[in-house]
């Protein structure tokens, strides 16, 4: 019915290696599996009734309590009193499945098919097809044109959630609570005219089309495709298919999700109009728009005018936008097969989902900031549960879906992420084992591994560089029974400074290749084939859209971070950002710190961190530049 240049490997196929990747994944599973059953679930009894204690003989199997007291329950955007509450649900069961698929941690499967069950009784408590953690009466409220702080969002959190545990893990359960729901959207959407139902999506649509059409694309039931089309904003997709700028100033994450949805329209109903949609939304969001350092066209939720960045130095990018564009990102990249695409996700994932988690607690910062005098917000594991919670679980679940894709000629490494693929070519099983070499790698994301204290301690080793490597190193290993003819394509980010160098068992390719493109390798590969891979990075400036005189300092793919409270003015040749930073620290141990740096030549010594590194320290991304004469 459609046509995509690449498919995503089935969740578990790809798995992290060790390493401090690995050790977030695990940390934000602890934390996942730290959120009590209860907790979770509390909202969704009280609404279906089943909380109170009645008796019944001595037992609670009609109902639930819990002892525990006020002081240990969800709050922030789960209270009872929040009309967001039970977004969480959809979020949590949506990594639990990621995170079973990766790990087949029984436990974790456990809590989430016994949660399902739980929804599953408070669905036929309410009737057989209602569920959620707040009453009908929130629909009906935004059906007449009243606010209510989402519900449409909140419900589509949770088919989400419903539906990965069907596709990933399986669960027959989930299905049967989407359709039950389904149901319920099929007969009230029934009552509106088209009109109608256009004027409550300009009020509040949430993600409802992706769920509708992941929902199709299983069933294939007439009912589900209608929701499909009445949930088709038409008035904001047509405006962007006239080629409007309809974006700025609107609620970013309101219409993202919305874009989502068109695109799997496409891919489960081939109609074309959903296709252009989310091209057209591409070219106004980012390729018209420009977008900070970080990826980010978004400031305070909402999205910024074109190239006309300055301005709007405020709070930062919300981390709900940062994992829904690199989401929207990845969908293009399965479409066209373009690099660029890739090359924007590993942006957001260094500049975002890394910077946006503390790497100690695991916690989420709501926004991030580039400006002057910027500061992370970390909230606590139960006391905010902003909706950037949600999308923390998801992103830090869901690393692996985008380092090895399937071509249609073989395998494509689109992320340069430490990890392994195990898959099937031609009737012949095949592990590709994707590395980072410990003393040419980013640091804190490389392992800290033997090879570097052997490195400080043995004689008869190569030399260590006398100063931190100008490029990153990757390894890639062939594992197989037999011999087995595919091509394997290597993406080659827009960073790289320099020819790469590529090695296939030890001999060097000599065919040029430039950056942001990819490079295909085709052979009979045997078991124990090798690639080498060196990409050159070099410290460089990006301008600020709208302030040319305002630049940012990136190594490679890597945000620079000043340590320094208040706007501060460089001189130099924004050019030639060597001009201004030099080398700092680079050395800790056994490894090179990537991204250290410090100014040379200025009035006041300011240090130089990846973003992704800062907690608690007060930063600024943009500096003002004055060019001063050679």
């Amino acid at each position: 019915m459609h046509i995509t240049k690449m498919m995503d490997y089935q969740v578990g196929r790809v798995k992290l290696s060790a390493g401090p990747l690995a050790a977030r994944f695990e940390l934000n599973k602890k934390y996942v599996i730290s959120l009590t059953n209860e907790n979770l679930l509390r909202n969704f009894y009280l609404e279906a009734g089943l909380w109170s204690y009645s008796g019944n003989g001595g037992t609670t199997s009609a109902t639930t309590t819990s002892m525990d007291g006020p002081e240990h329950w969800h709050w922030g955007w789960e209270s009872p009193t929040c009309e967001l509450r039970g977004h969480m649900m959809g979020h949590w069961l949506s990594a639990a499945a990621r995170i079973y698929a990766q790990t087949e941690d029984l436990l974790v499967r456990a809590k989430a098919d016994h949660i399902v069950q739980e929804l599953a009784r408070c669905q036929e408590a309410n009737g057989g097809e209602w569920l959620a953690a707040f009453p009908e009466s929130y629909m009906n409220r935004i059906a007449k044109g009243k606010y209510v702080w989402a519900p449409h969002y909140t419900i589509h959190k949770l088919l989400m959630g419903l539906y990965d545990m069907y596709a990933i893990v399986q669960n027959k359960q989930a299905l049967d609570l989407m359709r039950g729901l389904a149901s319920w959207f099929y007969r009230w959407t029934g009552l509106f005219s088209r009109e109608q139902m256009d004027d409550l999506l300009d009020l509040e649509t949430g993600g409802m089309l992706e769920v509708w059409a992941d929902l199709y694309g299983i069933t294939q039931d007439e009912t589900h495709l209608a929701l499909i089309h009445r949930y088709d904003r038409r008035r904001f997709f047509d405006a962007l298919l006239s080629g409007q700028e309809v974006l700025t100033n609107k609620h970013a994450n309101t219409q993202i999700p919305e874009i989502l949805g068109a695109a799997r329209a496409w891919e489960v109903t081939g109609e074309e109009r959903f296709r252009e949609v989310v091209e057209a939304f591409w070219a106004c969001a980012v390729t018209n728009r420009g977008y900070y350092c970080t990826g980010a066209g978004d400031d305070g939720e909402l999205w910024v005018p074109p190239g006309q960045m300055a301005e709007r130095m405020g709070v930062g990018q919300e981390h709900c936008v940062n994992y829904n564009m690199m989401r929207l990102a990845h969908v293009l990249l399965r479409w066209t097969g373009e690099p660029q695409y890739a090359d924007y996700w590993e942006r957001r994932f260094y500049n975002g989902v890394l910077a946006h988690q503390h790497g100690e607690t695991g916690m989420i910062s709501y926004f991030l900031g580039v400006g002057a005098g910027s500061h992370k917000k970390w909230g606590t594991p139960t006391q905010h549960f902003w909706c950037c919670h949600g999308t923390l679980v998801q992103a830090n679940a869901s690393y692996v879906q985008q380092i090895f894709m399937e071509d249609k000629d073989g395998v494509a490494v689109c992320q340069w992420l430490p990890a392994e693929v195990n898959l099937s070519l031609n009737d012949s099983p095949i592990t590709i084992h994707l590395k980072q070499d410990g003393q040419y790698g980013v640091y804190p994301l490389n392992n800290w591994n033997v090879t570097g204290m052997t490195a400080i301690t043995k004689i008869d080793m190569p030399p260590i560089p006398v100063h931190r490597p100008d490029r990153f190193t990757y390894s890639l290993t062939i594992t197989c029974d037999k011999d087995v003819e595919f091509t394997l394509k290597l993406r080659v980010p827009r960073w790289v400074s320099n020819e790469p160098i590529i090695y296939v068992n030890g001999v060097q390719l000599t065919n040029p290749v430039r950056p942001q493109s990819f490079i295909g390798i085709r052979k009979t590969w045997s078991n124990g084939d090798t690639i080498q891979i060196e990409f050159p990075k070099s410290l460089t400036t990006e301008p600020l859209p709208g302030a040319e005189n305002m630049v940012a300092f990136m190594d490679g793919p890597i945000v620079l971070a000043g340590l320094i409270e208040r706007e501060h003015r460089l001189y130099g040749n924004s050019a030639l950002p060597e001009t201004m930073l030099v080398a700092d620290r680079e050395r800790n141990h056994s490894w090179w710190n990537v991204g250290y740096y410090r100014t040379k030549g200025q009035d006041v010594g300011i240090r130089f961190i990846p973003l992704y590194e800062i907690k608690d320290e007060t930063y600024s991304v943009y500096f003002p530049v004055d060019q001063v004469p050679k």
